[in-house]
């Protein structure tokens, strides 16, 4: 399995993982987050991405206000600039989101360590289903994400899941 913890795995992928690659290292985006244990997460650390897939990038902070510090201070500048508090899960969360180079970026952060996140727990999941499916599934989860599907909803449908699908994604049994 990849380790998705560390981004190097992106240098020997598809062309749009060694691009991401190339920006989030000539950025030093992971390095300037590493207090926040970032993880890219989503669709192109997988190869489900789509056209215009983000960047995800989530984090674990101790302190919120020290966490929006840091983003503002290392982002505020960045093409389109938003950051913004919200709750999700009962969870506070803070969401900024910016472009860079080719990329939108979505930085997220919790009082939640990454590796317990809902984010990256779906995307460990879904690689390990599109590990044991054919790439006739792959190419089904692409064409529904290119319809505007979003990415659980969409491995929701062609499992037959019902219900809160992003739940009975974390209790899917491969």
């Amino acid at each position: 399995m990849t380790d998705f913890t560390n981004i190097s795995y992106l240098k020997t992928g598809n062309q749009k993982q060694q691009l991401a690659f190339e920006i989030l290292s000539k950025h030093k985006i992971m390095e300037n987050l590493a207090d926040f244990d970032p993880i890219l997460v989503g669709t192109i650390p997988i190869n489900i991405d789509i056209e215009n897939s983000d960047l995800d990038i989530i984090c674990y902070w101790k302190s919120k206000s020290d966490f929006i510090e840091r983003i503002k201070m290392l982002f505020e500048k960045e093409t389109d600039f938003t950051l913004r508090e919200i709750v999700i899960d009962n969870q506070e969360s803070v969401v900024a989101n910016f472009y860079i180079d080719a990329f939108e970026i979505e930085i997220f952060g919790q009082n939640v360590p990454t590796e317990l996140q809902n984010g990256y727990k779906h995307m460990i999941i879904e690689d390990k289903i599109l590990h044991s499916k054919d790439e006739n599934f792959r190419l089904q989860i692409i064409k529904l994400k290119q319809k505007g599907i979003k990415t659980e909803p969409a491995f929701g449908l062609l499992l037959g899941l019902k219900g809160n699908i992003y739940q009975e994604l974390l209790d899917f049994k491969i």
